[in-house]
């Protein structure tokens, strides 16, 4: 074998895993792997703070389903990137984080930047590991990809100190290979206890989480809730994994992001198979309602996730695909006949959903948030990719926006960091330069990481933010339009009120403002041609009423409506 400098190595790595995309901001500390990046075939943005990295990484992994790429220098760098592997831990992407380091004769000598990330970062990373030896390194990022991919995917770390990286090694890309993924398949007699009780439920529900969607699992969902005639519903991380036309599509159930009827369809139900769920609060409420005297198969890639929340019926420990292909399996091989009771719990559930909706119509001024979804549902295809993170539009996101198609609806689910829209946004369309990708955020969260617009700009990457603001400012300028606005409107504009359209031109990009919902639909025509010709971001501020808030409740069965209902 002949010898390479051993970053040399480690891009011959990143390339045969996959990468072709990663994010980061150079410093003196990461700059060797910087040169052997240069002219690699591997494509790199230079973001604005290392945070809005990591979210890229988060968003270009959740689109692809690989291994995505945050790179950052030594000290602040890596300290800046923990929220985003938190982010990432959270809802299982798996993303690797690579910092610069001090030189190792330096470490416990407290030298500039020396910090030890890798302590740091273990409680947010399945695995953080500093590269001590150059002959290494290959070896660690090979398991450090598998790591990330294996089980319940998340995060990584790798840490490497600057003498380490201006190494050479001994190194053959041409007779090296990634580490093979073994994915945990289901005990067969679970499989038939599963498809036992099945069979005997009156009004059983399939909930897919989000592990349907991370084990590339939603035709084998399909495939089996159409075999078996049993209606399917979706957690918020779950979106997407089922067609929301399907007929039967029983919604979202939930104490925030929730519909009406699936709350009621829920609570009827008598058996729950859960794939890929891991029972969060804000899914469950109140457990004895959610529990109720109904039965609960578990299904989860990670053993520890079974009985975390409450004790399953019959837990399996098993990748989602893998169990439902057996299930599937299982039931042809008993040629398991739909039970005549199915039709009519199919129908009871479309009942429901004609019974219990949520009003979106609305033609108030201010205009009230559901209406904005309405107008986002007819006027984008089932192909756009959206994204959005956190607050009470991700709540309204989760009631009203619909999606037909895995990996199409990007939502950090339980971290929740603010910000996460636009560096997620960036890193989506990185990774389907052909889509068109939508944002929805709020006033507030966009002036978190808004400095990553720059890189949209910056490298052509456009795309369009719908903002549903509540601030001061609306009520401000549709006062001054001779709106009613039914309140005391004294406050000063530089009091409460940010000008997002002349943040956006400062960024180089353009912006729109709504206050009627007449305008909304022009105003997305407008955007999508703007985004095309300009090839950058561009803004649709929707100014939405100050007090608007989202149904929400402590259980199932106590969701305090705030707007009326048919």
């Amino acid at each position: 074998m002949s010898r390479v400098p051993v970053m040399e190595a480690v891009v011959d790595v990143l390339l045969s895993e996959g990468v072709d995309t990663a994010f980061g901001c150079p410093g003196a500390a990461i700059l060797p792997l910087y040169a052997a990046m240069q002219g690699s075939g591997i494509d790199h943005l230079v973001v604005r703070h290392e945070e809005g990295a990591t979210h890229m990484a988060d968003g270009w992994a959740r689109t692809t389903g690989n291994v995505g790429v945050a790179i950052g220098t030594s000290g602040p760098a890596g300290t800046n990137m923990i929220t985003g592997l938190y982010t990432a831990q959270a809802d299982s992407i798996p993303i690797l984080c690579i910092t610069g380091q001090a030189v190792t004769s330096k470490l416990h000598q407290e030298a500039f930047q020396a910090v030890d990330i890798v302590e740091i970062a273990k409680p947010v990373t399945k695995w953080a590991v500093q590269i001590k030896e150059a002959a290494q390194a290959p070896w660690i990022f090979r398991e450090a990809f598998r790591i990330a991919r294996s089980g319940r995917p998340g995060p990584v770390l790798i840490d490497l100190p600057l003498d380490v990286q201006k190494q050479e090694i001994e190194w053959d890309a041409a007779i090296d290979a990634p580490f093979p993924v073994v994915s945990p398949q289901p005990s067969p007699a679970r499989v038939e206890r599963a498809l036992d009780l099945l069979l005997a439920a009156e009004r059983p529900l399939i909930l897919a989480g989000g592990g349907v969607l991370l084990g590339e699992a939603s035709e084998q969902l399909r495939a089996v809730a159409e075999r078996l005639g049993v209606p399917v519903g979706v957690t918020l991380m779950g979106k997407g994994s089922f067609p929301e036309d399907h007929p039967l599509f029983a919604g979202m159930a939930g104490i925030q992001t929730s519909q009406r009827w699936a709350n009621a369809a829920f609570l009827e139900s008598d058996l729950v198979l859960a794939v890929g769920a891991r029972f969060g609060d804000r899914h469950t409420g109140a457990l004895d309602v959610y529990r109720g005297e109904r039965t609960f198969i578990h299904v989860d890639i990670e053993p520890t996730q079974l009985g975390k929340v409450f004790g399953p019926d019959l837990g399996v420990v098993a990748d989602s695909r893998a169990f439902l292909e057996a299930l599937l399996s299982a039931a042809d091989t008993r040629s398991a006949p739909i039970d005549p009771r199915v039709p009519v719990w199919v129908n009871r559930i479309a009942e429901l959903k004609r019974e219990l909706p949520r009003r979106e119509d609305f033609d108030a001024v201010p205009i009230k948030a559901p209406r904005v979804f309405k107008e986002i549902n007819d006027f984008y295809g089932e192909d756009t990719y959206f994204v959005t993170a956190i607050g009470l539009y991700q709540i309204w996101s989760g009631q009203f926006q619909r999606v037909h198609q895995p990996r199409h609806y990007q939502v950090c689910g339980q971290a929740g960091p603010l910000g996460w829209e636009i560096p997620a946004a960036i890193g989506v369309k990185r990774a389907r330069p052909g889509a068109e990708v939508v944002g929805v955020v709020g006033d507030y969260s966009f002036q978190f990481l808004v400095e990553e617009l720059a890189v949209a700009a910056q490298y052509d990457v456009p795309f369009v933010l719908i903002m549903l603001n509540n601030e001061y400012l609306g009520l401000i300028r549709q006062a001054e339009l001779g709106y009613d606005m039914n309140y005391q409107v004294d406050l000063h504009y530089d009091d409460y009120g940010t000008d997002n359209v002349k943040i956006m031109e400062a960024y180089g990009c353009s912006g729109t403002r709504v206050v009627d919902p007449s305008e909304i639909r022009g105003s997305l025509e407008w955007a999508r041609k703007e985004a095309e010709r300009t090839s950058r971001p561009v803004l649709v501020e929707i100014m939405i009423e100050r007090e608007a808030n989202a149904a929400m409740g402590t259980a199932l069965n106590n969701v305090k409506e705030f707007e009326p209902t048919p």
